[in-house]
C-alpha cells in the first residue's frame, strides 16, 4: 500500500470536487498542491501556486485542438484558455487523474472537467471518473470506460471536477481515500 505521506494532490481549488479532494488530501495527510492564475477565485488556497503568464503559456493549447478532443466549440476567450492552460500544469505534474462529473456519449466529460481527462487519456496517465448520474466509478482502459473502484496508486496525482458536486460525489472521493490509505 501506497504511504499517503508521500503523495501529493495537485488541483484547481474550485468549489465543488475539487474543494473535497483537497480536504480528503488534508484530512488523510497527503500534500496538496492547487494551481491558479492571478485573477481567478477559488474555494481552497492550501499550497496554492498561482502561475504566471509565462508558466501559463507553458500550458497553452491551440483551442482547435481542445474543441475537437472534446466535441464542442471554446472560443477564443482569454479565461478559459487560463482555465485550460491551468488544467494542463495540473496533470502535466499529477501522473494519475481522478475527476468526478458526467461521462457523455461520446466518451467525453462534461464541463472543464473532461478538459483533464483528454490530457490525461493523450499523455496516457491512469484515469478515473465517479459519473454522478450513474452514481459509478469508470475507468478508461483498452479505449473504453469501465465500472471500476479505483485507488490511489501513484506518488502524484490530480483531483479534479464538477462544482456541483452531491452528496454521492462526496462519498465517492472519500472512498477512494479510505479505499486507497485505510481510515484517516
Amino acid at each position: 500500500m501506497l504511504e499517503v505521506k508521500q503523495c501529493t494532490l495537485y488541483s484547481g481549488g474550485l468549489k465543488g470536487a475539487e474543494s473535497a479532494f483537497g480536504e480528503a488530501a488534508e484530512k488523510w495527510g497527503a500534500t496538496e498542491v492547487t494551481f491558479t492564475f492571478e485573477g481567478n477565485v477559488i474555494a481552497r488556497e492550501k499550497n496554492m501556486t498561482v502561475l504566471s503568464d509565462e508558466e501559463l503559456v507553458r500550458g497553452d493549447i491551440s483551442m482547435e485542438l481542445a474543441s475537437k478532443m472534446m466535441h464542442r466549440t471554446y472560443y477564443e476567450k482569454t479565461k478559459i484558455r487560463k482555465v485550460l492552460q491551468t488544467i494542463f500544469h495540473m496533470v502535466n505534474k499529477g501522473h494519475q487523474v481522478f475527476a468526478v462529473g458526467t461521462i457523455l456519449e461520446d466518451n467525453t466529460v462534461k464541463g472543464g472537467t473532461g478538459w483533464a481527462v483528454e490530457l490525461a487519456r493523450l499523455f496516457n496517465r491512469p484515469v478515473s471518473v465517479f459519473d454522478q448520474e450513474k452514481n459509478l466509478w469508470f475507468s478508461w482502459k483498452d479505449g473504453s470506460w469501465q465500472k471500476d473502484s479505483p485507488k490511489i496508486e501513484h506518488k502524484t496525482f490530480v483531483g479534479s471536477g464538477t462544482r456541483y458536486l452531491t452528496d454521492e460525489g462526496k462519498q465517492a472521493i472519500e472512498k477512494l481515500f479510505n479505499d486507497s490509505f485505510g481510515q484517516a
